[in-house]
């Protein structure tokens, strides 16, 4: 007499003890691996720290002078009479040629030099942002590869059962048991492991898709080990909210706009010129030099300083305004994933040691009913397919659950050593 019993957790982890050992004859790509390559292939990273090193750049000649003018020109040229456009005869005409430079007041360089600083901790933090969000989907897609790809494993052991539940059909057959259907029926659930394996393969191919977009190329590399399984405390995340890199990107957009609500009011200050000049007349007569000062006149600021000083106070308010939008979005989505994930992890929990070991003791009993003649194999058949429906699902709520901790881990976790 053939008994089918079921492949044992300990069977399953040597199975995928061997399939990681055979995967690691060649390159393997482990989680810790995958997040460094996005960190250094990600285009949209190389995008945000090209700007950063921009806004670097702009913001060293932010403090400088402007450059200096020449002037070059001729003064009283005559235009009339029998000396006109002569350059050299008549005693009035004098070739100039000077040097003039622009002094902005102090509080306006000061303020454009904050405001340049200020940028380059706006993009910074874009930059911070942009990491982040890289490790966050690298590390998702990394996972649903890996929560398939387990499954994969688990469809070959089904197929091994499958193949003892045929042999014990045939056998019970051939001693006058059963009745003639009872030989299809095998063949029908090995059809639709192969339809759930189809389903798998194709979701791995798009996990790979996706964790291709961060990394590239190696993405198609066989996976190897496991991810980090994060603690998920609902006190310490709350606490670190304010952490969140789209929350703490605000300080720097803030410190800009201050910057550049004082540039606008340091516009109503003058600014001044000086310029050296040397002229040249006849060789009969001397040469001269002049000496000249400029200043601005900012007597109408109700027309030009006022509106632009207004402008930037109301991008000011308006950003406070945005950010505690931003603020209590991220606090509803932090209430909402905390929450999925307990629900999740509850799940999983009764899943495996209540609904799996009840799934398995139904296939036992239907089992032992029909090869004590007692049952069919239809109820056999009904309960291994509950049971495959049920292993699969934990597998899928346990990625799942792992997404959700690795989102909130990127979100709002304290990570230091992949912000470098």
């Amino acid at each position: 007499m053939f008994s089918l019993i079921p492949f044992q957790p300990g069977k399953r982890m040597v199975v995928a003890m061997l399939l990681a050992g055979f995967s690691t004859l060649g390159h393997s790509l482990t989680f810790d691996e995958a997040l460094r390559l996005a960190q250094a292939d990600a285009p949209q990273l190389k995008a945000r720290e090209e700007d950063a090193a921009a806004a670097q750049s702009n913001s060293l000649p932010a403090g400088e002078l402007p450059d200096p003018k020449l002037e070059l020109g001729i003064d009283n040229l005559p235009i009339s009479g029998p000396d006109r456009y002569s350059v050299s005869r008549d005693f009035m005409t004098m070739r100039r040629i000077g040097v003039m430079q622009e002094f902005p007041n102090g509080a306006k360089r000061e303020a454009r030099i904050a405001v340049a600083q200020s940028k380059v901790a706006v993009a910074e933090a874009q930059t911070r942002i942009t990491r982040l969000t890289v490790l966050r989907e690298a590390a998702i897609a990394w996972i649903a590869r890996a929560s398939v790809e387990q499954a994969l494993v688990r469809m070959d052991d089904l197929r091994a059962e499958n193949r003892l539940l045929d042999s014990a059909v045939k056998a019970m057959l051939a001693g006058g048991k059963g009745t003639p259907t009872d030989a299809v029926m095998p063949r029908q659930e090995a059809a639709l492991i192969e339809d759930r394996a189809d389903e798998l393969r194709t979701r791995r191919e798009q996990a790979i898709a996706a964790l291709k977009r961060w990394i590239g190329a190696a993405a198609e590399e066989p996976l190897q080990g496991t991810s980090p399984d994060w603690p998920i405390s609902h006190d310490v995340l709350a606490h670190s909210l304010h952490r969140h890199p789209e929350l703490t990107g605000f300080d720097s957009q803030e410190r800009m706009l201050d910057a550049e609500i004082g540039e606008a009011q340091a516009e109503k200050r003058p600014d001044w010129a000086l310029e050296l000049a040397y002229q040249q007349r006849g060789p009969q007569f001397s040469d001269m030099v002049s000496l000249q000062m400029s200043f601005d006149l900012p007597i109408f600021p109700g027309s030009r300083q006022d509106p632009k000083i207004a402008a930037k106070r109301a991008e000011r308010a308006g950003l406070d305004a945005e950010r505690e939008a931003t603020l209590r979005e991220h606090a509803a989505m932090l209430e909402s994933d905390l929450a999925e994930h307990q629900r999740l992890a509850n799940t999983v929990k009764r899943q495996r040691e209540v609904l799996l070991p009840l799934a398995d003791e139904k296939v036992e009993l239907a089992m032992a009913a029909w090869c004590g003649g007692k049952g069919s194999l239809a109820e056999v058949i009904a309960a291994r397919r509950e049971r495959i429906d049920t292993e699969l699902k934990v597998i899928e709520l346990e990625g799942q659950r792992r997404q959700v901790a690795a989102r909130l881990y990127y979100a709002y976790g304290d990570h230091p050593g992949e912000q470098q």
